[in-house]
């Protein structure tokens, strides 16, 4: 007798195979669930992230073309968008660190593009067409007129989570 309460003590130390596929469904049912609510809160952080860069971006963009008399960053010769934005500069758009009266328009570096992660600026001198999204930069700048976007050749969303040439 006591020789079968020993067998029996053994066989049950394990699971069995159908406990253990039981189990494995279950995980891949809440897997199922669960999973695409993450995915759609990041691509959610995204677009929000995008949409208040580009709202300071912008706003730091009428700042300087307020305080230069109508001028663009950008526009002058040898002077590039984000040395206007991250530098000092006089009246005429001349970045000097020493005695410039305006700016600096950002502190630090430009902010990355959330869905790239790029933080460079592709500047335009003309008007933006969506044959220059090509994702190779953070940013999209014109130089003609102030407009500037995401450059991400995948989900090109503008500041009101439009697609970008949707318009």
């Amino acid at each position: 007798m006591r020789n079968v309460e020993c067998s029996n003590r053994r066989q049950r130390l394990g699971f069995t195979l159908v406990e253990v596929l039981i189990v494995v469904v279950i995980l891949g049912i809440l897997a199922a669930t669960v999973l695409p609510q993450f995915t759609s809160a990041n691509k959610d952080a995204k677009e929000s992230a995008l949409i208040q860069d580009l709202q300071l971006l912008r706003s730091q963009i009428n700042m300087y073309k307020f305080q230069h008399e109508g001028q663009l960053p950008g526009t002058k010769s040898g002077v590039t968008f984000s040395d206007c934005m991250l530098s000092k500069t006089t009246l005429d758009g001349t970045v000097d660190a020493a005695n410039g009266d305006y700016g600096p328009y950002l502190v630090g570096q430009m902010p990355q593009n959330p869905y790239n992660g790029l933080n460079t600026v592709k500047t335009l001198t003309t008007a933006m067409t969506e044959a220059d999204v090509d994702g190779t930069t953070g940013w999209l700048y014109s130089s003609e007129n102030g407009e500037l976007r995401c450059n991400f050749d995948d989900e090109r969303v503008d500041g009101t989570g439009d697609k970008l040439f949707s318009l």
